[in-house]
């Protein structure tokens, strides 16, 4: 369609951007630390890394995949960590050794990391001993010969050090027993006194694979070139423009950088910008999340909608300094407008509220910077990306209709890895991504989400996919048929729901549906509420009717 965006955009945005094909996510990082080599990069638990500390850091971890372990240029490297300071080392380490990140959820179960292990052909993993026990169950059905484990206090200082993995280990009882011999442990690989051999990386060498369920819930891994990365970031600088300033942002990142969303705009995007990142390990503390607040004066932060709704209701938030707060962005979910309003009130920031998806890297459209207030959009489209709303059919619907959003642009994944199936599923004819999501678009190029095409499922920003769960429950011998439906919940805005119809004769409880799934699904992912029914609605096909029970 016609780019009636252009028009809305900010003053000195440009229509597009360029990425040097020669270019990569390694060149953005060593020209980002010899130009900020004294600034602080990022910081966690009471440690702070500089931008040189991070160079050399991240270029041991690769001269050790390489030198040590003999991993060879394209060998997918598994990395298994919340919000530490050994995530950054250990993901640009995995980049600058040639090789390609799989970022995987922490607290996935053991069936859940078997199959991405598999999927991905992952022959190493980086992991918190957290999930020990759960990696030590799935490694028997995946390709995985080299282990690396990490405690979460291995990059602070001693005693600090000493003092945070007893208190994980023995206080808290965070890490389960495992039994892992051969694993190396990540103080060890930093210790490396090897000499890295550069690797030559284009823009379309593969960087990343960001595992994503689709309406299967079979999850899939979106290919993400350096190339696509690189756009993506740069879309996002480019976009902020005059609001963000080189060698002076502080962006407090609580969102797992295993998760595409931070991991670009906050772990790529201010890396090239020379910002200083603060992790929070464990956002769920809110108490402590606001303790960490007080101790920056940060200048940016992104989050989903169910954070800013508990920091915003926090009364120990106003003790927090804002004043220096230029750039509140959220997505993975919508911004309720009573949280808009109540975090403005609190804070003197309105939230930009942005759209994207795995398969774009992520970032499709934001509000301008300048925003006023709330209004329910999800932005304009970014630079260098089109926008087309179709139907059913592929046609593009009329201004101010409804239709599925399709996206091209070069943020936009390559692929599935080994799936041409999936992938030729969510291209259009003429080489736009499908997102399943459908939307309104004004007549100042502004998108509004309006349904989703799929059945995914919404927790808190995290998705959740009907047929996964539906797949688990049905594994306990008294379940005959089984449906998974979102439904409308104050905390999380969606809570999931699931009807279970048994077997003749047999019996289970609501906590034997929970007690299953909790064996084998991310906790975020085991239903909060169970209904058992004596049938279930269907098609003239047999096709449960997920809708009915939504709406019934």
């Amino acid at each position: 369609m016609e780019p009636i965006w252009l028009k809305s955009y900010p003053p000195g945005v440009p229509a597009a951007i360029e990425v040097d094909p020669a270019d990569s996510l390694v060149g953005m990082l060593e020209r980002a630390c010899r130009r900020f080599a004294a600034r602080p990069a990022f910081s966690n638990l009471g440690r702070t890394i500089s931008f040189a500390e991070l160079d050399q850091l991240s270029c041991r971890f690769a001269a050790y995949l390489v030198g040590e372990r003999g991993l060879q240029r394209g060998e997918r490297v598994a990395i298994m960590l919340p919000n530490l300071l050994q995530f950054p080392v250990a993901f640009y380490g995995v980049l600058r050794a040639g090789l390609v990140a799989v970022n995987v959820n922490p607290l996935y179960t053991a069936r859940e990391l078997a199959h991405q292990l598999k999927d991905s052909g992952a022959t190493a993993i980086i992991a918190v001993a957290n999930a020990g026990a759960v990696l030590e169950e799935a490694l028997a059905q995946s390709d995985v010969r080299h282990v690396i484990i990490t405690e979460v206090g291995d990059m602070l200082p001693f005693p600090r050090r000493q003092l945070v993995n007893f208190v994980v280990r023995r206080v808290r009882r965070m890490v389960p027993a495992y039994r892992l011999p051969t694993a190396i442990p990540f103080g060890r690989v930093l210790h490396h006194a090897g000499t890295l051999q550069p690797v030559q990386l284009g823009a379309a060498d593969l960087a990343c694979l960001q595992y994503t369920g689709g309406t299967t819930g079979v999850a899939r891994g979106a290919m993400l070139s350096h190339g696509n990365l690189l756009a993506n970031l740069r879309q996002i600088n480019t976009w902020f423009g005059d609001a963000i300033r080189p060698g002076e942002e502080v962006v407090v990142t609580a969102l797992p950088l295993y998760h595409v969303y931070a991991l670009t705009c906050n772990g790529l995007a201010y890396t090239e910008l020379g910002g200083h990142n603060i992790l929070i390990t464990d956002p769920r503390d809110i108490p402590g999340f606001i303790r960490e607040l007080r101790r920056w004066k940060f200048t940016a932060m992104t989050g989903v909608n169910t954070l800013y709704q508990h920091l915003a209701s926090h009364p120990d938030l106003k003790g927090v300094d804002f004043s220096h707060l230029k750039i509140v962005s959220a997505g993975g979910m919508a911004v309720m407008e009573a949280t808009a309003k109540q975090w403005a009130a609190v804070t003197g920031t309105e939230i930009l509220e942005g759209y994207g998806l795995s398969e774009a890297s992520p970032v499709v459209s934001s509000n301008r910077p300048d925003l006023a207030a709330w209004s329910g959009s999800i932005g304009l489209p970014l630079p260098g990306t089109d926008i087309s709303l179709r139907d059913d059919d592929e046609r593009e619907v009329a201004l101010g209709e409804p239709g599925e959003i399709c996206v091209k642009g070069p943020q936009v994944m390559q692929g599935y890895w080994g799936n041409h199936a999936a992938t030729g599923g969510v291209m259009t004819r003429d080489g736009y991504l499908k997102t399943g999501d459908i939307a309104v678009m004004d007549a100042g190029g502004y998108m509004r989400i309006v349904d989703r095409k799929k059945d995914m499922i919404s927790i808190s920003g995290l998705k959740a996919y009907p047929n996964e769960i539906e797949n688990v429950v049905t594994m306990h011998p008294a379940v005959l048929e089984a449906a998974a439906v979102g439904v409308s919940d104050e905390r999380t805005r969606e809570a999931i729901k699931v009807f279970v119809v048994l077997r003749p004769g047999m019996s289970a409880t609501v906590d034997d549906i929970r007690a299953i799934c909790r064996e084998n699904l991310a906790a975020y992912k085991v239903p909060r509420y169970v209904e058992f029914r004596d049938s279930l609605p269907k098609s003239n096909v047999g096709k449960i009717l997920r809708r009915e029970l939504r709406e019934g």
